[in-house]
């Protein structure tokens, strides 16, 4: 079994190349797994840093998600504004940490 077969993609990144109004993604299953290993990537290795952040600078957990969030979507990005999103949500999720910072700035 190859490892493409083995990637099991999160509906939630999935939907982010899907148009509205439409039921299939607008890109390849190899794309959005590319695409999805990157970003889990990030978000993983986002955790360590966010969590020195959160206590060397002593600033919330919003503002510590607002602020990888800017970074992410910072001139020379290598995500989009949409995979940038999920990346925090996902930094979020492996902190333990509310994801309702997107919510309110919004």
């Amino acid at each position: 079994m190859s490892d493409e077969n083995q990637t099991e993609i999160p509906q939630s990144f999935i939907a982010l190349y899907i148009e509205p109004g439409r039921s299939k993604p607008a890109a390849t299953r190899f794309f959005i797994a590319e695409r999805y290993e990157l970003c889990e990537d990030m978000a993983n290795l986002l955790t360590q840093t966010a969590q020195e952040m959160l206590h060397g600078l002593g600033i919330t957990e919003g503002d510590v998600l607002q602020r990888c969030f800017r970074g992410l979507t910072a001139e020379g990005a290598v995500v989009n504004p949409l995979e940038a999103e999920w990346v925090v949500r996902r930094l979020a999720e492996l902190s333990g940490w509310s994801q309702d910072f997107f919510s309110a700035s919004a």
